[in-house]
């Protein structure tokens, strides 16, 4: 097997755990109309055929706007458009629902593809569209009449998973349908965003020219939480990012787990995000009423308060408060209305590109809700950021749940040179290595 087989196996193998954890999940997925025009977008076509063969419950939301724009030039229509939100008269609602019933055969006669030299040969993909989307007029506001612009009123949840529950594919196009008969004009980015909250998503996709979510200095930013995304608002932004930021913050504050900023150029980045453990774009977190954050001097009382029953039983070696406040610094701490309910400690092995994770404990009351999975996630993080290329743990009891965080039982000579002439031969501790 040469160098090439060897690394794809590597992968293949390296990739089956985020696999299965995709599996059954419901992701919407969201492009605008650029991304359609793209030539990657046959790329784009092909991972999400993969993704549905993978067992994932896709709804794809595609926008129109150059293709709206493009049909209101050739047919001169006057572009008004009014605190950044185009007015939708009979003419541009013409023009809109030719651009978007346009688009939406080509994305559906390209997931239908299944020539034998083509990706998708056998994927045999069902698309369901249909009118899912009921809306509602934005209205007259401040003495200016948007017509048949609209806003999402509801999303027919039961009918789309019905569909996705039948192995199909939802392709939901930014129109909505009023109880009177009449089609509005939407917003791709409120569509998406009310799609995913109505469904439960487990995660909301956006494709995006950019990589993924830039810093105030043009820097990737590869994963931060909802309340971060609020800090890239900007008066001077360009609407189009306005409405994406706002439908990232709007499904992270309504129960979206996890939202994926990545970039429709790149033909790895979508299947790179979802399963690899390094990613490919941003990663935007729920925000969690409980705050995790770095120790300080003053948590000493309440690290100590919690770590004095794990020790008393002999699951975790004693630390004097002494040598705690000198490895304060170490700790990370889970804090609930100024309450410690959970902490752990990393400690570096520089020389050996290793980190000894060590004094995980919570609160008895907490111990549901995988706040011990958010301790050793941000642990890694935090071996990342410190150039470590893996993380271990010393434990007698508590294998089976480290194991479960993906570390694998190792034997002592793996340990760092330093830890291994530390190691306690009378607890006999088990060795746990993860590669991060």
């Amino acid at each position: 097997m040469n160098n090439s087989d060897q690394n794809y196996v590597k992968w293949f193998r390296n990739a089956a755990p985020y696999i299965n954890a995709h599996r059954g999940k419901t992701v919407v997925l969201m492009f605008g109309g650029e991304a359609v025009l793209h030539p990657n977008f046959a790329n784009i076509i092909h991972d999400i055929s993969l993704l549905r063969s993978l067992g994932v419950k896709l709804v794809v939301v595609h926008g129109a706007r150059p293709q709206i724009e493009e049909r209101m030039a050739q047919r001169n229509i006057e572009r008004i458009i009014e605190n950044n939100i185009r007015v939708t008269d009979a003419d541009t609602l013409s023009a809109v629902k030719d651009a978007t019933g346009s688009l939406r055969l080509h994305i559906e006669a390209l997931l239908t593809t299944g020539l034998a030299n083509s990706p998708m040969h056998g994927s045999r993909i069902r698309v369901s569209t249909g009118n899912f989307v009921i809306a509602k007029p934005m209205g007259v506001r401040n003495g200016i009449d948007y017509k048949y612009t609209g806003t999402v009123r509801r999303i027919d949840s039961e009918g789309i998973n019905m569909q996705l529950n039948y192995g199909s594919i939802v392709l939901l196009s930014p129109i909505g349908y009023s109880p009177t008969g009449e089609v509005f004009n939407l917003a791709l980015e409120d569509v998406a965003a009310q799609t995913a909250i109505a469904l439960n998503a487990d995660k909301l996709i956006t494709l995006t020219y950019d990589e993924g979510l830039l810093d105030e200095t043009g820097q990737l930013i590869k994963s931060c939480s909802v309340r971060r995304v609020k800090t890239l608002l900007d008066d001077k932004d360009d609407h189009v990012r306005q409405l994406l930021l706002r439908a990232i913050i709007q499904s992270g504050e309504n129960g979206v787990e996890r939202c994926h900023c990545v970039s429709y150029q790149s033909d790895t980045a979508l299947l790179q995000e979802l399963f690899s453990r390094d990613g490919a774009g941003t990663l935007i977190a729920k925000d969690h009423k409980e705050e995790l954050s770095t120790a300080t001097i003053d948590d000493v009382a309440g690290i100590l308060e919690l770590l004095a029953p794990l020790e008393a039983e002999g699951i975790l070696v004693k630390r004097s408060r002494e040598l705690l406040e000198v490895e304060i610094n170490q700790f990370i701490v889970l804090k609930k209305e100024d309450m410690i309910i959970a902490c752990a400690a990393l400690y570096p092995y520089p020389d050996a590109k290793m980190g000894e994770v060590a004094c995980v404990a919570i609160h008895p009351d907490y111990r549901k809700g995988n706040r011990g999975g958010r301790l050793i996630t941000a642990l890694e993080d935090e071996a990342k950021q410190l150039g470590l290329s893996a993380i271990f743990v010393l434990t007698t009891v508590s294998g089976h749940w480290f194991q479960e965080q993906g570390f694998i039982e190792q034997p002592t000579e793996k340990l760092p040179e330093g830890k291994q002439k530390l190691y306690n031969f009378q607890r006999k501790s088990k060795v746990f290595i993860k590669e991060i």
